[in-house]
């Protein structure tokens, strides 16, 4: 006999997290609803009885305390959710969240993303789990610009939770954004502390390419903090093995283990990033795993 898959079953202990395809497309369509790209970190939340656990996208366990309490609190016996925590705001992190695989031993991952959509709804997500409003202007990537946004998603009213990168997903970027490798840093100059910028690079097979330069988006405190950490890993030779227009004079070099996330406008004719700022630190990918994005 055939088995419905909605009914209910062993909890799962973890589920591949669906994933976005890039489109430079804009439209619209009856069929399509738009939501707000945060410029987070993907998190997956399993609650089982009074176990909650959060996952990244790599499933590795994050710890954000006022989150899982949040979580911990809602009156259900287990549920999934899935969703962007926001960058760098430790403790007080808002959990965006876009929808529910998993509720009361049902898998709900077959059902259309409205359904979906309106059992999250129901229920009653308080502070700091925020659910993620639809978007109704006519054109949400003039919105997204207008707000600063990272850009918007595009998701099929109909498609089910796909276990990998869907066509019924699509990501309309305001800006590029990706993790980056650490390989060094400039000293501050005037009244700037901590350091100027830092220098990064990403893998491509065994070579550690230079990528650019990332020098705004930290605030004083992050600048001290990063500095001493920087200094910690020190190391005399660059270990950028492809560098084109690396700088030589008031560099420093570091062992390339530390992984950041930085928003960008484009890449350059040379392969270097415009107008890069920093978003965060990355715990849920290996350095060895950063390479340039094409998707």
């Amino acid at each position: 006999m055939e088995q419905n898959p909605e009914i209910a079953r062993d909890f799962p202990e973890w589920v591949i997290p669906m994933a976005a395809t890039l489109t430079q497309d804009r439209f619209t369509g009856p069929e399509w609803i738009f939501e707000r790209k945060y410029d987070g970190i993907r998190l997956l939340a399993f609650r089982q009885g009074p176990t909650v656990r959060l996952f990244s996208r790599n499933q590795l366990l994050q710890h954000h305390p006022a989150i899982a309490a949040a979580i911990g609190a809602l009156s259900v016996e287990d549920v999934i959710l899935d969703g962007e925590v926001d960058w760098g705001r430790g403790p007080d992190s808002g959990y965006h969240v876009f929808d529910i695989l998993w509720l009361n031993g049902r898998n709900l991952m077959p059902l259309p993303l409205m359904e979906r959509r309106a059992i999250l709804h129901d229920l009653g997500l308080g502070s700091p789990l925020h659910p993620v409003a639809e978007l109704t202007s006519e054109q949400p990537w003039d919105e997204a610009l207008r707000e600063g946004w990272e850009g918007v998603i595009a998701k099929r009213r109909d498609a089910s939770y796909e276990h990998r990168r869907s066509p019924h997903w699509l990501k309309m970027k305001c800006e590029l954004a990706q993790e980056f490798v650490v390989g060094g840093f400039t000293d501050p100059q005037g009244e700037r502390r901590g350091l100027g910028a830092l220098l990064l690079g990403y893998f491509e097979g065994e070579e550690f390419v230079f990528a650019g330069k990332v020098g705004t988006g930290f605030d004083t405190q992050q600048l001290v903090a990063l500095r001493a950490r920087l200094d910690e890993i020190e190391i005399p030779k660059s270990p950028f093995t492809k560098a084109i227009g690396l700088p030589r004079i008031r560099a420093h070099w570091v062992t390339p283990e530390i992984v950041v996330q930085v928003a960008f406008i484009e890449w350059t004719v040379h392969g270097k990033l415009r107008h890069g700022r920093f978003l965060g630190f990355r715990d849920d990918k290996t350095a060895r795993e950063v390479v340039r994005e094409t998707s």
